[in-house]
C-alpha cells in the first residue's frame, strides 16, 4: 500500500500548495508576482502580541482507485485492484510572543481506509482480509523572526496501520537573503518504523504460527527465517528559492536519504525459474539522492506556469526522471482552472525480475513492479474558487478546490484520483 499512500499524499500536497500560492491574489485582486514578492519579503513588525487563536482549518479528502495485473503478493502476477479513501484535517493556530515573533502550531489528523484485492492472497486460499485502515496524527510548530523573516520549527508524526507502525520527527530552518528575494531552507527528518511480519500461508513457521481468517502473523513480529529488523529512515532536504524578476521564480532542491533495516515486505512472494516460491529478499540498506529544479513564471496577469524536473538515483540501481508542467489560468479574480501533466520514467532495480525469472542462487530478489523498468503519465485538471463573500455564501469557507488526475503506467497499471480541499478562516 505504500505506493498508494504516497500517490494520495503527494496529490493532496499539490492541491494545498496550489491553493496557497493564489489565495492572496484571489482576495485582493493584486498581480500574482506582487503577492509572490510580498510572501518572501513581508515584514512582521506590524504584529502585536496576541494569544493563541485558531487561524485556519484545512480539510482535504481524496478517493483513489487503481487496477493492474502485477501484484507483488502473488509474485508479480495477479490483481492489483485497490481503492482508498483518505481524509486529512489540519488546525492552524497562530500567536505572537513578547518579541513580536509569529508562532504557528499545526495539528493534523489523517485517516485512510483501503481495500486491496491482492491482500486476500496472503493466504493461498484467498481468505485473508482485503481491507485495512491507517491513522496518522501530526504536530508541527514554527516560529518566524519578526525582523529577519527567518524561521525555525520542529515536527512529530505517528502512523499506524495493520502491518506497519511509524514514528517520525523533524527539524526545519529557513534563512532569507538580505533583500528578502531569496530563501534557503533545510529540513532534517527521521522515521523509526516497525514492520509486522505477516507471512504467506505456506511459509508460516510452526513456532510463530497463528491464524485469523487466513491472516498469519508472527507472535512477536520476529523470525530468524525471514528477518525482522526495524526500519529506520533518515533524510536531509535542502532547497534554495530565488526571485529572478517580477515574473520568474526558481528553486533548487536536493535530498539525501538513507534507510536501513527490513526494507521489504514478507508477504511479497517471488517465484523462481524452477517453479519454487519464496518471499522477497532485499538488502538491509538503501541510499537515495533526488535532485530537482522548479520554475514558476507569470505570463501576464491571468496565467501562471509551474514547471518541475527531478533526477533520482539510489544504491539499488534505480534511475528516474520526472517532468511536470501545470498551467493556472485565472478566469476571474476568484476562479481558476489548472490543467497539469507529469511524465516519469525509471530503470529497474538490479534485484527485480518478473514471475519465474529469478534464479534460486540469486542473493537478492523481488518481483514487486515498483522496482521494475517503466514509464508513466499523470494528467488531469483542478478547479479552484475563492470568492470574497465565501464559497456558496459561507463567509468562513474562503476556498474550495477540486482536482482530478488519471495515471497510466507501461506495466498496464492504471489509476484515478479525485481530491477535494476546503479552507476555513
Amino acid at each position: 500500500m505504500k505506493k498508494v499512500y504516497l500517490s494520495i499524499i503527494g496529490f493532496s500536497i499539490i492541491c494545498r500548495l496550489n491553493a496557497y500560492s493564489q489565495v492572496k491574489r484571489d482576495s485582493t485582486g493584486s498581480k500574482p508576482f506582487t503577492f509572490l514578492h510580498n510572501l518572501i519579503s513581508r515584514d512582521s513588525t506590524h504584529y502585536n502580541p496576541r494569544q493563541l487563536r485558531l487561524d485556519e482549518v484545512d480539510f482535504v479528502s481524496s478517493y483513489y482507485s487503481q487496477n493492474g495485473d502485477h501484484s507483488a503478493v502473488t509474485g508479480g502476477i495477479g490483481t492489483e485492484k485497490v481503492t482508498d479513501i483518505a481524509t486529512g484535517l489540519n488546525l492552524n493556530f497562530v500567536w505572537t510572543n513578547h518579541n513580536n515573533n509569529k508562532n504557528t502550531l499545526v495539528a493534523g489528523l489523517g485517516f485512510d481506509y483501503h481495500t486491496a484485492a491482492s491482500q486476500a492472497y496472503v493466504s493461498k486460499t484467498g481468505a485473508s482480509s482485503p481491507t485495512g485502515t491507517r491513522l496518522y496524527p501530526s504536530l508541527d510548530w514554527t516560529v518566524e523572526n519578526s525582523k529577519t523573516g527567518n524561521t525555525f520549527g520542529v515536527g512529530a508524526y505517528v502512523s499506524d496501520e495493520y502491518n506497519y507502525k511509524s514514528l517520525g520527527a523533524d527539524l526545519h530552518y529557513s534563512v532569507k537573503t538580505n533583500d528578502k528575494n531569496g530563501e534557503f531552507t533545510a529540513k532534517l527528518q527521521g522515521y523509526f518504523d516497525h514492520v509486522t511480519l505477516i507471512y504467506p500461508s505456506e511459509f508460516v513457521p510452526p513456532s510463530v504460527y497463528s491464524s485469523d481468517n487466513g491472516n498469519h502473523h508472527g507472535s512477536n513480529g520476529h523470525s530468524d527465517n525471514f528477518g525482522s529488523s526495524p526500519r529506520e529512515t533518515y533524510s536531509t532536504a535542502f532547497s534554495y528559492s530565488q526571485i529572478i524578476n517580477s515574473r520568474l521564480q526558481i528553486a533548487f532542491l536536493a535530498d539525501v536519504v538513507g534507510q536501513n533495516g527490513y526494507l521489504g515486505l514478507p508477504f511479497h512472494r517471488v517465484y523462481f525459474s524452477n517453479g519454487r516460491d519464496t518471499i522477497e529478499k532485499l538488502p538491509s540498506s538503501r541510499y537515495k539522492l533526488p535532485l530537482g529544479v522548479r520554475l514558476n513564471y507569470f505570463l501576464g496577469d491571468n496565467i501562471i506556469l509551474r514547471s518541475y524536473y527531478r533526477y533520482y538515483l539510489d544504491s539499488w540501481g534505480v534511475r528516474s526522471n520526472t517532468a511536470n508542467l501545470e498551467m493556472v489560468y485565472k478566469i476571474s479574480p476568484f476562479f481558476s482552472i489548472s490543467p497539469f501533466y507529469r511524465f516519469y520514467n525509471q530503470s529497474a532495480a538490479r534485484y527485480f525480475a518478473p514471475y519465474e525469472v529469478h534464479n534460486s542462487t540469486d542473493e537478492y530478489y523481488t518481483s514487486n513492479y515498483e522496482f521494475s523498468k517503466f514509464n508513466s503519465q499523470f494528467y488531469g485538471i483542478g478547479f479552484r474558487i475563492a470568492p470574497p463573500t465565501g464559497v456558496f455564501g459561507i463567509q468562513h469557507l474562503h476556498e474550495l478546490e477540486i482536482r482530478y488526475g488519471h495515471y497510466t503506467q507501461t506495466t498496464d497499471l492504471v489509476s484515478d484520483v479525485v481530491s477535494v480541499s476546503l479552507g476555513f478562516k
